[in-house]
């Protein structure tokens, strides 16, 4: 057998340290029918399940109950020996944790002493019970040996009744004290002989349920026999008195109801304990708001009628981490107390809840909502209490918050859909640029997972095939002749259908997987350059192929070209790279030595999009471009083909610019004659545009070349 490591051996030591304090404690609470030794035997033996369940990987409280309900077991049932336990349980316990598991030990002290303190008040409930049931039955016996014997019974009834450790009182059927012990009265705080001929009802907590009168009136009536209930007294001060009481009643010899004893043990101590155990269960200790735990319960609740509405504010801090890794996690706590204070003091009304999901992340939950407008309005009144600067510690702290906007019927949705879109608008105000709300848009939610989806198969539909070169003609404006086509990527998708460029290029830059997508499209525009070169010799077409601005970064891009241009058997004339103006700009180092080294093998480069970025012209006369695109959108200017419009100023000053630095002016987006006429006008050198056709398969390419 392996000796145990030292951490199993420093666990056990934790433990048995934990089991003698313990028995130390509960020692001196009762008296205990065993020796010191035994004692802390069997209380090594329960420190053993406490051990074991905070290191469980998920927390069972039965058997933690059961450790509860063997103290009073020990018959250590003074509200002492719960305290004590439940103190060296927060104390002690935690020690005997590996550290690895320390933080999830840490948020499992509270439900473990949770669940002792259910057991032992199960198993105290219990055996105060049978402790009432035996005064009841010699209460009982005593009356009948009373009325059989005299005067010697009723002495031994009225020592047991007046010595009794639980508190007593007799009723008449109306509810009338004829008799109480010193034990009742001590523990409302009143003499014997005050209480004797009270209405008993006099004495009940203004707080207690009126429903429970309901018991005493059909045990009064003959109805039932006895009845247990949780009653709440009021104490001559005022205070509350938290008790368990069991009511029998008392018949005649006739059976007609004559009395009701009533047996009362004082739980006060023992209330107090679990609302602060069910308290501490349901709030986050550092800002004091409601936690997890209890939010999904109240939202769970206002599920739960199936009818009205309900709103989600999901809000997360802006710059948080940058302020608690840079000030300390100190600092960061008082803000986020700070945080929730503000939050606590606007959103808490009727039907509102704000709580800490944990970070510095927050959500209010708005039950019974009228309109979106409603919770915008509130999201634009939080993002404003939270822009006021908050001093801590000698720092003058700015912080402000995305918040992520649900609203709907109950009946449209489910907890967990809420809270996913909750969390996807908050995700949408963050990306918008933070310090913002965004209220949840189901067709933008649609695209979304439409992008996500697209993303996710990518890959795999170029693997398979599912995308296709379509070729639209670039005509010479001088004689209208076809001298050269663009290649435009498509994606058949299965479940989406045709798709064009703007659908998924951008996804493809993001995900990288535009370097090898690029690449096949290379491939495919060459091997149909080479066809045509073999059908139509010298009239072939020059091919022009984008070129994103990630696959310029690439160091073998120049190595791929020329291995497919060799590949295909096509002249590097023939192919013409097209970059947009902001991926081209600006290029620098090793990019810059790419775009050299693609011209020096003959290859044309050509500036796509031109005039819709902002162009240093003294840097474009420096790199190796040979043609510009004007934008469409200048273009789309010339409609009308009016000589003295702006967009026909601009594209004047464009081609004269290009043609003093000696490059190609194409003219993108052409649609109508006018158009035509203009741009041959201004001395632009080339088209293309669905004037003339729009992208097609090579088939609709070679009707121009016939």
């Amino acid at each position: 057998m392996a000796s145990p490591t030292w951490r199993s051996v420093k666990v056990i030591a934790s433990r048995d340290s934990f089991a003698s304090a313990w028995a130390a404690a509960l020692a001196g609470t009762g008296y205990v029918a065993m020796d010191r030794a035994r004692l802390v035997g069997a209380i090594h033996e329960l420190a053993g399940v406490l051990t074991a369940s905070l290191r469980a990987d998920s927390f069972q409280p039965e058997p933690v109950e059961q450790v509860g309900a063997a103290i009073v077991e020990l018959h250590l049932t003074a509200p002492d020996a719960l305290g004590c336990t439940i103190r060296l349980i927060g104390e002690e316990l935690l020690r005997s944790a590996n550290a690895t598991a320390e933080a999830r030990a840490r948020e499992r002290i509270p439900a473990i002493q949770a669940a002792v303190a259910t057991g032992f008040a199960k198993a105290a409930r219990e055996w105060v019970y049978r402790e009432q049931e035996v005064l009841r039955r010699a209460a009982l016996d005593a009356r009948d040996r009373a009325e059989a014997a005299g005067r010697a019974s009723e002495a031994r009834f009225r020592a047991m009744f007046t010595e009794a450790a639980v508190g007593i009182g007799i009723s008449d059927t109306k509810g009338v004290l004829l008799e109480v012990n010193a034990r009742f009265a001590a523990m409302l705080g009143y003499s014997t002989e005050q209480l004797r001929g009270t209405e008993i009802s006099t004495l009940f907590h203004p707080e207690d349920r009126s429903e429970m009168r309901t018991y005493f009136e059909q045990t009064a009536a003959g109805l039932r026999d006895h009845y247990r209930i949780e009653r709440l007294f009021r104490k001559r001060d005022g205070s509350p008195l938290w008790t368990n009481v069991t009511v029998s009643l008392v018949r005649d010899d006739d059976g007609a109801p004559k009395y009701l004893v009533g047996m009362v043990e004082d739980i006060t101590e023992r209330h107090q304990l679990q609302e602060q155990l069910r308290y501490q269960a349901n709030h986050d200790p550092l800002t004091g708001l409601a936690n997890r735990a209890l939010f999904t319960e109240r939202l769970h609740a206002a599920f739960g009628s199936g009818e009205g509405r309900l709103a989600l504010c999901y809000l997360d801090l802006d710059g948080f981490k940058v302020i608690n890794d840079s000030l300390g996690h100190v600092i960061g706590d008082q803000l986020l107390v700070a945080v929730a204070s503000r939050l606590d003091g606007l959103v808490s009304a009727d039907g509102r809840l704000v709580a800490r999901m944990g970070g510095d992340e927050f959500v209010v939950l708005v039950v019974n909502s009228t309109t979106v407008d409603e919770v915008v309005a509130l999201a634009e009144e939080i993002l404003g209490c939270l822009a006021e600067p908050v001093r801590i510690g000698g720092h003058r702290l700015s912080v402000s918050a995305s918040i992520g906007i649900v609203e709907r019927s109950v009946a449209e949705s489910t907890p967990a859909e809420i809270m996913r879109d909750a969390d996807i608008t908050l995700h949408w105000a963050k990306s918008d640029g933070k310090s913002r709300w965004a209220c949840y848009d189901k067709e933008r939610n649609a695209r979304e997972i439409a992008r996500f989806t697209l993303s996710a198969t990518m890959p795999a539909a170029l693997s398979r095939g599912e995308f296709y070169v379509d070729y639209q003609p670039l005509l010479r404006l001088s004689d209208g002749k076809l001298y050269g086509v663009e290649a435009l990527v498509r994606w058949a998708h299965p479940e989406f259908g045709r798709l064009a460029p703007d659908r998924f290029i951008g996804l493809a830059e993001e995900t990288g997987l535009i370097v090898s997508l690029g690449r096949w499209v290379l491939t495919e525009a060459c091997d149909q350059a080479r066809e045509w070169l073999d059908t139509f010799g010298p009239d072939a077409p020059l091919v022009s192929v984008n070129l994103a601005a990630r696959q310029v970064a690439e160091s073998n891009l120049v190595a791929d070209v020329r291995s497919i241009l060799d590949g295909a058997g096509v002249p590097p004339a023939n192919l013409q790279l097209e970059l947009t103006e902001s991926a081209i700009m600006g290029t620098t180092g090793k990019p810059l030595e790419v775009l050299h080294s693609l011209s020096d093998l003959g290859i044309r480069i050509a500036i796509d999009d031109f005039g819709t970025g902002y162009s240093n012209l003294a840097y474009l006369r420096h790199l190796p471009v040979h043609a510009l695109k004007i934008a469409g959108s200048f273009v789309e200017g010339l409609r009308d083909g009016a000589a003295a419009s702006v967009d026909t100023r601009i594209v004047t000053a464009l081609v004269r610019l290009a043609h003093t630095l000696e490059l190609e002016v194409i003219a993108e987006g052409v649609e109508t004659q006018a158009q035509v006429d203009l741009l041959r006008q201004i001395g632009c050198d080339s088209a293309q545009g669905w004037l003339f056709a729009k992208p097609g398969p090579p088939e609709e390419i070679e009707r121009w070349l016939v």
